[in-house]
């Protein structure tokens, strides 16, 4: 997903996407390196997107939404 969200940036360089494509990089890197995952910050980037974009068919958004909500499964099974 990260290389899609770099690719879409390319040929839209708003700082929104930017931001977005940052955190979810700075997600990955956190996950591969097994590091505290309360550090990543990608919930309300669905939401993000869908305010600077009319792009509401975009496959990423399912993907952003999926990314989220295992976000929310992973730190819920942490903090049990």
């Amino acid at each position: 997903m990260v290389n899609k969200l770099q690719k879409e940036a390319v040929h839209d360089n708003t700082e929104i996407l930017q931001l977005i494509t940052k955190r979810y990089k700075n997600a990955l890197e956190l996950l591969e390196n097994q590091g505290d995952i309360k550090q990543i910050i990608i919930l309300g980037s669905v939401q993000a997107y869908m305010d600077s974009y009319n792009d509401y068919q975009n496959s990423l958004l399912g993907e952003m939404h999926e990314a989220e909500k295992l976000l929310k499964e992973l730190i819920r099974s942490v903090e049990e």
